[in-house]
């Protein structure tokens, strides 16, 4: 379970930067963050990549589900964090990157869910449930449609976004092996099985099995062949005997 460690790295990183970007005062720790102007943002490379502070009140990337929807959306990520949590803990004997993948999407679960839990009390702008994603990360991309809407650039994210995005890439490019390598011990098995069923007399002396007498009744005749050195003996022996 050490692939927790990734998550707790990446969820605090995310939450963080979060802070950093729209700003916090907790008095009692005396700390006093003025954040950014909401829309505001910072060159990091030329127009290609920028720090924007923008909040999202639906799914990632700005994909909005709207108000009456908030409130599922909040619940199913907290369900759907318990159960991530749950099955990577069944999978700590599976392999590295599969369990680094699903370590990867419950950060960015966990990170995305504590902003619409917590941050509209925190903030005092909502209810629980109800407050909004804070996103930053601004980068140039080509002009392409989802969902109905166009975007001119890619949309906005956080660490959390990224997070699961490459979690998700992971799992697709690397949950079918698994499934080759069951497939392969059955077939495997399957004809070990078939070798084993069968068996000649060499092969049962080998593992001490007892082989069936044939009972021959006495008005039956058993024709033996004779062997041809055994012939040959035989004919000089009776020849020597008539000389």
């Amino acid at each position: 379970m050490r692939v927790l460690y990734i998550t707790a790295f990446l969820f605090l990183s995310d939450q963080i930067t979060k802070f950093i970007v729209k700003g916090i005062s907790i008095p009692f720790l005396g700390l006093n963050l003025s954040g950014m102007p909401y829309g505001s943002s910072i060159n990091v490379i030329g127009d290609f990549f920028k720090i924007t502070f923008v909040e999202n009140p639906g799914m990632a990337f700005g994909i909005d589900v709207g108000v009456g929807s908030k409130l599922m959306l909040s619940l199913f990520s907290l369900i759907a964090s318990i159960g991530i949590f749950i099955y990577l803990y069944r999978l700590k004997d599976e392999k590295f990157v599969i369990r680094l993948a699903l370590a990867l999407i419950l950060a960015g679960a966990l990170g995305n869910l504590v902003d619409r839990t917590f941050y509209g009390l925190i903030y005092g702008y909502a209810p629980l449930f109800y407050g909004k994603v804070v996103d930053f990360f601004n980068v140039d991309f080509w002009d392409f449609t989802i969902f109905g809407k166009t975007f001119e650039r890619w949309p906005i994210f956080n660490i959390a976004d990224a997070s699961v995005s490459v979690g998700v890439v992971l799992l697709i490019i690397f949950h079918r092996e698994p499934a080759k390598k069951d497939e392969e011990e059955k077939s495997e098995a399957e004809e070990s099985q078939g070798d084993n069923n069968k068996q000649t007399p060499e092969s049962m002396l080998e593992k001490n099995e007892p082989i069936e007498e044939v009972v021959v009744s006495p008005d039956e005749t058993v024709e033996f062949e004779e062997d041809e050195d055994i012939k040959n003996k035989d004919g000089e022996t009776d020849n020597r005997k008539e000389t």
